[in-house]
């Protein structure tokens, strides 16, 4: 077989599957992910004399010390022709790579390096990205990876900035998929932990049953087939032909008979060449054309043609302008996802951003547990876990603007008054993520004596997220302008979408309220119309009377309470966020938080939440509600009652409107018998866990990539599931 060039490796084709598979789903029968088990390093001497990882379960070395990089650059760069094919990408083009094992991370940092460089010498590259998707059922625990990598950085000087970037973004070791972007460099790297079957049966490549995403090259780098031969199975392959289209390429080092076999009998052409150093051959394949038109012929109309139109987006598919209505933390997450995808944004909304129910002074970002063997598919452990990651590299936007922090990384206590997982279960999460504390421990943490502690849940990742700074450093994106605009019309056609509206003549950082807003503009309003590619609506409880394909969800007034403590009320007061029946955090007004609230800047606060009320949407502050607010913290926590001021007159207030679906999960996704509008909505009161995964996920759907979220998590999301068309009574 000859050398694949770059143009066919590179082309847009049916895809591989026979027609009658093409909508194949993710299989019923995946096990339920435990615990995961981090790899056993033993460091042995190699015939140099140099001290190489090895691994204790399958007892191969990870790579050669000599020359372990060199190896990753030709086996898998090289023979895989990404040199070129990279090279040849088109603006806003995104190649994509998938990889079983991830080991050190030397593929990695070995792509990540050659990107780099491409990218330093082909402008048209500046807007192109690519996405490694890989695979590890025993991932090296932090400390060792540092270890690792440590030598690498020393061996190899020009890693030792990415290496230093891998290791700060390397996840908590939990089941599930772990987004990782590096916004400079345009990458994307999703680290799926678990069982490799079960990770890649995961990817969905259907794009709302119109479109299909695909793997353009494989890094088939998993230990050798004697030692580790669930790796080279046919589960395995039969996942890779699913992912593959024409022209998808294969590399690896291996030559045994199982792995020639399984590749020819997956579609693919398999060619030997020459193995790198001291090994006579490797293989590289590339992925045959296997939908013929006497295939096509005998399918049914409905099949045929949906084979033919599921060909990967082209980059001209995809949309050059995005508007989103709505400016709460869904559409300013939203914005963020797609203008990081060179996507230009228009954010409107009626008044202001924050201006409804995500505008509270600080956002807890702490997780609701789950048993382990749920978490690899639990959206508020995957949420969390992400949007922990996100606000901790927007911090650092924060400080180049001269912003305050984004997340504040406080710890948070949960006393688990309202959890559905006990200590005992705890103990089967990394100690990174929780952990419980000794009722000693507890005290000295929070600071409180009197309360028994010996049952609680502490999670040391958990912090406030600033709203404020949050918007800041999103509206700072050149991609993304903000106009405030009240929409009154949507109208779709096959070529784009027109949304109108009337402009106010109100400050943008007013708080007025909507009936107010609407008095003004009968007197003061510009009517505008605003055309784009696509339409994402992320109007929380309004999204329904955008467009009435929405689900109408249940409304829920929550009002936050806070106040200036005295000094000596701060020496008794807990030290760090609390969740009980409800929650309250300790937080020093920032530069910026009196645009949005009645915030004392430099001024420590003590925040308290939230009421409760069904189907209400007044948003006024109201005295008893502060009261709620302090009577379920005394509830809960006793010794506070004589700390927390019974006069509430003084505290200040912010009420907003959570919208919930009767399942509790957000809606992503396209709107049914629409091409161009979407929405991202209904996130209850966990907008600021769920609004960063499920704006990245909905970002891939809108552009044709794999999203980090399974297939079956993405059919709890669709706005248009089952459960969703029947009205609430």
């Amino acid at each position: 077989m000859s050398k694949p060039t770059p143009a066919l490796v590179n082309a847009r084709r049916i895809p591989s599957q026979p027609a009658a598979q093409l909508k194949t789903a993710e299989p019923p029968h995946i096990n339920k992910s435990a615990a995961i088990k981090p790899a056993k390093i033993d460091w042995q001497t190699d015939d140099t004399g140099n001290m190489v990882p090895v691994s204790g379960e399958f007892g191969d070395v990870y790579f050669s010390h000599a020359d372990g990089l060199a190896e990753s650059r030709y086996v898998f760069l090289q023979c895989n022709q990404l040199p070129e094919r990279l090279a040849n990408l088109a603006p806003q083009q995104c190649f994509t790579i998938a990889e079983l094992g991830f080991g050190t991370g030397l593929n990695l940092l070995a792509v990540w390096q050659l990107w780099r460089q491409l990218r330093a010498t082909h402008p048209q590259l500046a807007t192109a990205r690519l996405h490694l998707i890989t695979t590890e059922k025993y991932p090296i625990a932090r400390e060792d990876l540092t270890q690792i990598l440590t030598l690498w950085a020393q061996r190899a000087p020009e890693l030792a900035d990415i290496i230093q970037q891998l290791l700060a973004a390397y996840p908590t070791l939990i089941a599930g998929c772990h987004r990782l972007n590096f916004i400079n460099d345009n990458l994307t790297v999703d680290i799926w932990l678990g069982d490799a079957t079960n990770s890649l049966a995961k990817l969905n490549p259907i794009i709302s049953n119109q479109k299909i995403a695909y793997i353009d090259a494989w890094f088939l780098d998993g230990f050798a087939p004697s030692c580790n031969s669930a790796l080279w199975g046919d589960s395995i392959f039969t996942q890779i032909q699913r992912l593959s289209i024409s022209g998808t390429t294969a590399a690896t080092y291996s030559c045994a008979g199982i792995v020639k076999r399984a590749l020819q009998n997956s579609g693919f052409e398999i060619k030997k060449v020459a193995g790198f150093g001291p090994k006579n051959e490797m293989l590289t394949a590339v992925m045959r054309d296997t939908i013929t038109p006497d295939a096509l012929t005998a399918a049914n109309d409905s099949v045929k043609a949906e084979a033919e139109n599921n060909a990967k987006p082209s980059v001209s598919d995809k949309p050059n302008h995005t508007v989103i209505i709505g400016a709460g933390v869904s559409g300013l997450l939203t914005a963020w996802s797609l203008a990081n995808r060179g996507i230009k944004v228009t954010l409107l909304d009626k008044t202001a951003p924050l201006s409804g129910a995500s505008g509270n002074p600080r956002a807890l970002l702490a997780p609701k547990m789950t048993p382990i063997h749920h978490v690899d598919d639990h959206l508020h452990t995957i949420g969390y876990l992400y949007s922990s990651r996100l606000y901790r590299q927007l911090n650092d936007n924060a400080i180049k603007g001269n912003m305050p922090p984004v997340l504040e990384p406080t710890g948070a206590l949960d006393l688990l008054v309202k959890a559905n997982i006990g200590t005992e279960q705890i103990a089967d999460y990394p100690n990174e993520m929780a952990t419980t504390l000794s009722d000693a421990q507890a005290q000295k943490t929070t600071g409180l004596v009197q309360q028994d502690l010996s049952e609680n849940l502490y999670l040391p990742q958990s912090g406030l997220v600033n709203p404020q700074a949050l918007k800041e450093v999103i509206l700072e994106h050149p991609m993304i302008t903000f106009e405030q605009l009240a929409v009154t019309q949507i109208d779709e056609t096959e070529a784009q979408v027109s949304v109108s509206g009337h402009k106010y003549m109100v400050s943008h950082k007013s708080t007025i309220s909507h009936n107010d807003v609407e008095n003004d503009v009968s007197q003061e309003a510009e009517v505008i119309t605003i055309q784009a590619d696509s339409l994402v609506i992320c109007a929380a409880y309004e999204s329904h009377q955008l467009d009435g394909r929405i689900f109408d969800c249940r409304k829920i007034r929550g009002q936050l309470s806070w106040f200036t403590p005295t000094a000596e009320q701060r020496t008794n007061l807990p030290k760090l966020p609390i969740k009980y029946g409800g929650y309250c955090a300790p937080f020093m007004g920032q530069i910026g938080d009196a645009k949005l609230n009645n915030v004392f800047e430099g001024q420590q606060q003590i925040l308290l939440g939230a009421s409760f009320v069904r189907n209400d949407t007044d948003t006024d502050i109201r005295s008893h509600e502060h009261q709620q607010n302090r009577d379920k913290l005394v509830m809960d926590i006793p010794e506070l009652d004589a700390v927390i001021p019974t006069d509430t007159n003084l505290w200040q207030g912010r009420a907003g409107i959570r919208t919930q679906t009767p399942d509790y999960h957000p809606m992503v996704g396209r709107l049914a018998q629409s091409k161009r509008i979407w929405t991202l909505s209904a996130m209850g009161a966990k907008g600021y866990a769920f609004a960063p995964i499920c704006a990245e996920a909905l970002a891939d759907m809108i552009i044709g990539d794999f999203a980090p979220l399974s297939a079956a998590m993405l059919a709890r999301l669709s706005p248009n599931r089952a459960l969703l068309q029947t009205p609430l009574v």
